[in-house]
């Protein structure tokens, strides 16, 4: 069954709906962000969570009102629906018009929306109901939003790393259909993008590797369990910390910057590397290759890369055929 629902948001939700979708690949054949699908997943994956919340927060609040007042239960139960329609999921603390949107739900969200339209809206409407899930939703750190999206993936790489048993995945980062098959180590939050990231070993390779939680597809947990390296994962507990999104080995790099470049440097904080020394415009370095082309990329002519050689030529390299580009 596949039914359409319109309901109405403020651009401010919406605009962060859509940031979401993209930044978690929700996307149609035409690389285009598909909010539709994001939306019904969202409301599969967050509804009983939402719920229960909802009804502990109502229960917490008549229960202070009770304690402190004289007041009936029903009308304790009116008040607090009325503090927190007012306080809570006040309209008036976002700006703006609200926008229609066009929800098209078929399957689980179809299920979901009817139980909400026969058992939760009471006074509210369906489009209010669903309005307030998404801002509920979206006050909820970015990081955790994705677990939430990817409930699935998550808990899945939950019990296997509770059982200590070799995964096998696909990956929306790979050009091609390679299975994946990982020793998993930790789950880690990366400050910078707030987003979560799986740290592993290759079974075949036996090197570290990273990945994306939310680029993980068709996650499925082996029967063969595999013995915790103890130095390894002191390695990547470390290695977690400061930058889950890279773990592979470090080099010593040394970088010249320009008046520019140490102005950048400071200002441009996202997968930034941490500097061992600086002396004058020259900053050394202790950090995995790659962050360092990926971070230092975006600097141009203000940020030189002294040595390692190889990271100096994968640079140079970079430009150059992106100097070739232009001059066609």
């Amino acid at each position: 069954m596949t039914e359409k629902y319109k309901i109405y948001l403020s651009e401010e939700t919406r605009t962060r709906l859509i940031n979401d979708a993209e930044l978690f690949e929700f996307t149609k054949s035409d690389e285009s962000v598909n909010l539709n699908a994001f939306l019904k997943t969202l409301i599969v994956n967050y509804f009983d969570r939402y719920r229960h919340d909802s009804e502990a927060l109502l229960d917490n609040i008549m229960k202070d009102l009770t304690n402190i007042t004289s007041i009936s239960n029903k009308a304790a139960s009116a008040l607090a629906d009325k503090i927190i329609s007012t306080y809570i999921k006040a309209d008036s603390l976002q700006s703006g018009k609200n926008s229609a949107l066009t929800l098209t739900v078929s399957g689980a969200s179809y299920d979901i929306l009817k139980i909400i339209e026969l058992n939760m809206l009471k006074d509210t409407s369906l489009s209010q109901y669903l309005k307030d899930m998404f801002n509920s939703y979206l006050s909820i750190p970015r990081n955790e939003r994705e677990t939430i999206i990817f409930k699935d993936t998550y808990e899945d790489l939950t019990k296997a790393l509770e059982a200590r048993r070799v995964i096998t995945f696909l990956s929306t980062n790979s050009e091609r259909k390679h299975t994946f098959v990982v020793e998993p180590y930790i789950i880690a939050a990366s400050k910078e993008e707030q987003c979560n990231y799986l740290i592993c070993r290759d079974v075949k390779t036996r090197t570290p590797r990273t990945f994306r939680i939310s680029r993980l597809r068709s996650v499925f947990i082996t029967s063969d369990e595999f013995k915790i390296d103890e130095e390894l994962q002191k390695e990547l507990r470390e290695k977690a910390i400061r930058s889950p999104h890279s773990v592979s080995s470090n080099v010593k790099a040394v970088v010249r910057l320009s008046q520019n470049g140490i102005r950048m440097f400071k200002v441009i904080t996202k997968n930034r590397p941490l500097v061992s020394k600086i002396e004058g415009n020259l900053y050394y370095f202790d950090w995995p290759a790659l962050q360092l082309e990926e971070y230092f990329r975006r600097f141009g002519k203000d940020a030189i890369v002294v040595k390692p050689a190889s990271l100096k030529e994968k640079i140079r390299k970079y430009y150059y055929h992106a100097l070739r580009e232009y001059n066609k």
